[in-house]
């Protein structure tokens, strides 16, 4: 097997090494079982035992409270920016988003073909590099909305809440892809907080939705039964086969964030440590490292920053990866380089990218 290097892609991303060590192992045939998990009906005891533990120790990491359902669908984010208006926007009443990215950006196009949408705070002019202050989102949120919409962390652009904003009794919404599970949350903020497992928790294929019950009850009777949150809810995510595979991989995360990280806290720890070691080097760098966010709200699962010489950008890239250190491109919207440090990024992965970085600094000042 050829030697791993570190993927700092921003989804499909790197996976703990032990979960694809045991998935590898158990793959042709689960203990206990006989055949491949690829194989196994979803309506089998078996499947159940899987879905029912992810779920169990999911609500233990996230301290989820009882009047929560815990949903995993498929479809992606991309899903969800048109099925949380088909379900929770009725006729005659409006949604707030707020635009802080690329996502959240498409998340209210998407909403738009489903009702009524309001923008009450978008930062496009300065290519989204920072976020509203409370007292903007006060001064435009309406208190009647169906609902509030957020993009808890904006995966191109590196802008991170790193609270809540304040909606009032209004019910939140939060894209949380490409943060999920990396620190302690209080779930009873939200009405709804999602995720697309492949950037943060698991691979492609399932997508995970904790939901208030009032909300996913709050579903009309005329839609599609696959688009439903409620009638997905009451097969238990099994109203059609569910993405298996990937719920059990998604498993095999929480196991290992749960007995070998030590459980929520103490990823929340190992990611600002993370963090912090590539901003050290951008912020030390007098100016040969840019980095895309304004201080305040950086993000800590990815770094986008660029140099100051844009002639070194390709050299950066082509020398990072014959170091091991690959996946660094930044998006066409913001140039660059980007390092996505998930939670499976180990803290030497990203003590080597730091390292390169002040090497290439000093090589090419």
């Amino acid at each position: 097997m050829q030697e791993r290097v570190y993927n700092f892609s921003a989804g499909p991303a790197v996976l703990p090494l032990p979960v694809l060590e045991e998935a590898q192992r158990d793959l042709v045939a689960l203990p206990g079982v006989g055949i491949s998990v690829l194989e196994i009906s979803h309506r089998s005891k078996t499947f159940q035992m899987i879905i029912d533990e992810a779920e169990a120790n999911l609500r233990k990491l996230m301290n989820i409270p009882d009047n929560y359902k815990v949903l995993f669908l498929q479809g992606g984010a991309s899903l969800q920016f048109g099925m949380l208006p088909m379900n929770l926007l009725p006729a005659g009443k409006s949604a707030d988003y707020i635009v802080t990215g690329t996502w959240s950006k498409k998340a209210m196009s998407e909403a738009k073909t489903q009702g009524n949408v309001r923008c009450v705070w978008n930062g496009s002019e300065t290519n989204f590099d920072h976020l509203p202050t409370p007292e903007e989102l006060q001064a435009n949120l309406d208190p009647n909305a169906a609902y509030a919409y957020y993009t808890s962390n904006e995966t191109i652009q590196g802008v991170q809440f790193p609270t809540e904003p304040e909606v009032g009794e209004v019910p939140l919404i939060c894209d949380a892809s490409s943060e999920f599970m990396y620190k302690p949350l209080d779930i009873s903020k939200y009405g709804c907080i999602y995720a697309c497992a492949q950037k943060n928790c698991g691979p492609a294929g399932v997508t995970i939705v904790i939901m208030r019950e009032d909300l996913v009850n709050a579903s009309p009777d005329n839609l599609v039964s696959v688009l439903s949150y409620k009638k997905m809810s009451d097969a238990g995510s099994m109203l059609n086969t569910p993405p298996c595979f990937a719920i059990y991989v998604f498993l095999l995360v929480t196991e290992w964030m749960l007995k070998t990280v030590g459980g929520i806290d103490k990823m929340y720890e190992l990611n600002k440590r993370k963090a912090a070691l590539l901003y050290d080097v951008i912020d030390q760098s007098n100016g040969f490292y840019v980095g895309h966010a304004r201080k305040e709200c950086r993000s800590l699962m990815n770094v986008p920053f660029r140099t100051a010489n844009a002639e070194l950008e390709q050299k950066f890239l082509e020398e990072a990866k014959n170091e091991g250190l690959i996946s660094l491109g930044g998006h066409r919207s913001v140039g660059g380089f980007r390092a996505s440090i998930y939670n499976a990024m180990p803290l030497e992965g990203v003590q080597k990218l730091a390292d390169f970085m002040e090497d290439f600094h000093r090589r090419n000042d």
